[in-house]
């Protein structure tokens, strides 16, 4: 963990502590991770029930902890979603198994009859038990008929349900990887991604580039517009970001106000002029209030940029890459630093974890 991030998370972790104090609530292990995923923001939904529970004057305590927890984190849709499905396929492969089992004794008791037939042909058997065996024979073959037909109709059953089942699951999980305010990747998927990038930027010798982007004072544009215009704003961020990047580039939101962007098969001077183009194209959108069409001014980040070096890992450049980003605020905003020609220790990241905003 870079030096950035362990003051991020630390002022994520004061931030959850100081609620629970004032709220006079048990520092459970639940009721932490439930105000420590309000301190960091990556759960619009649950933000927006507990800042309307501020608003409203009411006194968090141990009772109203609980529900939330249950309601927002105890339970994920997404991971229900897929341990539905599951669920279901194994219902369907266990019941194609019986339907195979029930045909196999079906066909094992026509062989039985059929060598029994076999026996009694080479003896000498009189046309009234010719006739009767022809009888048992026809049974027993339309019996192993109707078995297979009722097996060819499980099956083609199970085959388009298994098919339904696995797009329901794909969506599941591609669902799981989404941010679920702004659709864009989340930390999850991000931190999956840069893995597998520098791997394969290891392995074939290619490129690989890291944008890090925080958004300009957030923090005081929240407090003056609410939490509905600055969930906007996050939107805004992402569709700008993701639309500036291509192919097997990733976008991401890294947390609260904090976006990443993975640029495999991007070099440092490349990475540069894709953050630069980004910064633009935010700078460039005039940000409105739906509710008023009040014009509410122009929203700008910030941006640090590194790219991978042999013998890299995820946190050394992940480091890199936020030392730029802390240089751009301290820069005036609004502008992109790369790690080239920075000058690292007085860009270490000497900011209040909330600077952020």
């Amino acid at each position: 963990m870079s030096e950035q991030e362990f003051k991020r998370a630390f002022g994520y972790a004061n931030t959850a502590l100081d609620l629970l104090h004032r709220g006079q609530i048990p520092p459970y292990p639940q009721f932490y991770e439930l105000l420590y995923t309000y301190a960091t923001g990556v759960n619009p939904l649950l933000n927006a029930r507990i800042n309307a529970i501020f608003q409203g004057g009411e006194a968090p305590d141990s009772d109203l902890a609980a529900k939330l927890y249950d309601e927002f984190l105890k339970a994920h849709d997404a991971n229900e979603r897929i341990n539905s499905v599951s669920e279901r396929m194994s219902h369907r492969i266990e019941a194609v198994h019986d339907a195979i089992d029930a045909a196999m004794v079906t066909a094992s008791s026509f062989s039985s009859t059929l060598q029994t037939a076999t026996g009694d042909l080479e003896a000498e058997i009189s046309a009234a038990e010719l006739r009767a065996m022809a009888q048992r024979l026809l049974k027993e073959t339309r019996r192993m008929q109707d078995t297979n037909r009722k097996l060819e109709q499980k099956l083609e059953a199970a085959r388009d349900d298994l098919s339904a089942l696995q797009r329901d699951l794909d969506e599941a999980r591609k669902e799981s990887m989404l941010d679920p305010l702004t659709k864009i990747f989340n930390r999850k998927c991000f931190d999956e991604g840069l893995v597998k990038a520098m791997s394969e930027a290891a392995t074939y010798g290619e490129p690989l580039s890291l944008v890090m982007i925080d958004i300009d004072q957030f923090k005081q544009f929240n407090d003056t517009y609410g939490h509905q215009t600055g969930d906007q704003v996050l939107r805004l961020v992402a569709m700008t970001l993701k639309s500036n990047i291509k192919g097997k580039d990733l976008a991401a939101r890294y947390g609260g106000e904090e976006f990443a962007a993975i640029l495999p098969s991007t070099d440092y001077a490349a990475a540069l002029h894709v953050a630069e183009n980004v910064r633009k194209a935010l700078q460039a959108k005039e940000l409105l209030k739906r509710s008023t069409n009040e014009k509410l001014g122009r929203i700008t980040a910030s941006f640090g940029v590194a790219s991978y070096r042999p013998g890299d890992t995820p946190s050394s450049l992940l480091e890199r890459a936020d030392r730029c980003l802390y240089a751009a605020k301290h820069s005036g905003r609004n502008c992109v630093v790369g790690e080239i020609g920075l000058a690292a220790p007085e860009h270490s990241g000497k900011r209040d974890p909330q600077e952020a905003a």
